[in-house]
């Protein structure tokens, strides 16, 4: 928290950066690194990160964390962004032993793998919250594409927040978001067919509670008026 002091005045921030990258799913006080099961249909496992935080009745850690989301849309000739975004859990997989990948950002700044030694309470003041995960080179496994949009927007981030960039923050890979399949609309009210309108997270219009807020306003805006 003290090098991302913005949590102490609003919970979960959000800031939009260039090339669709944003932060999402901001948590403090009592902050932890999870990870979650995935299976393939023909059986393959692979885990993604991902952020949360204890209630009050945890003591307080101090750290904070969030994600960095860079959205990717698809198009022809891969029909599926799931099995695209699938592929890359499995490759992160494959690179970090069946676990997510871990790095400092020191060590990414020098274009060189994180160590188990560098996790120690030694060389930072905080170890990581997700132990498990495989210090690695998150350089091998994330396209160069959205590499290169998450690097740029955590350097704009912390114009913003200084501290982000202190060479003990640890970037976790992957955390992978998925929009469901979004319908062609009639208007800008989200009316998928005369009188029915499909809105939120299940019909593609957002990816996160406050989108889905705004889909919902802007839904019943086209129904007042008449549409």
């Amino acid at each position: 928290e003290e090098r991302y002091a913005i949590v102490r005045d609003y919970y979960d921030p959000k800031f939009l950066f260039p090339k669709k990258t944003r932060t999402f799913c901001t948590n403090s006080r009592c902050a932890h690194v999870v990870q979650e099961k995935y299976v393939t249909d023909d059986g393959r496992v692979w885990y993604s990160a991902n952020g949360h935080a204890y209630s009050s009745s945890r003591p307080a850690n101090g750290l904070a964390n969030f994600a960095l989301l860079k959205t990717v849309t698809l198009t022809q000739p891969l029909a599926s962004g799931q099995d695209y975004a699938t592929m890359l859990g499995i490759q992160a997989s494959l690179i970090g032993g069946g676990h997510p990948i871990m790095q400092r950002v020191g060590d990414f700044r020098l274009g060189k793998r994180s160590t188990r030694e560098g996790f120690s309470g030694d060389l930072y003041d905080f170890e990581p919250t997700l132990p498990s995960a495989c210090p690695g080179d998150l350089g091998l496994s994330v396209p160069a594409k959205v590499l290169r949009s998450i690097w740029n927007a955590m350097k704009l981030l912390d114009t913003i927040v200084p501290g982000v960039l202190h060479p003990s923050t640890i970037l976790y890979y992957p955390e992978i978001k998925l929009y469901a399949n979004r319908p062609v609309f009639l208007d800008s009210s989200f009316q998928a067919a005369p009188g029915i309108r499909l809105i939120g997270d299940g019909a593609g219009t957002s990816r996160g509670i406050t989108g889905a807020w705004a889909s919902g306003i802007r839904a019943a805006d086209g129904i007042l008026g008449g549409g």
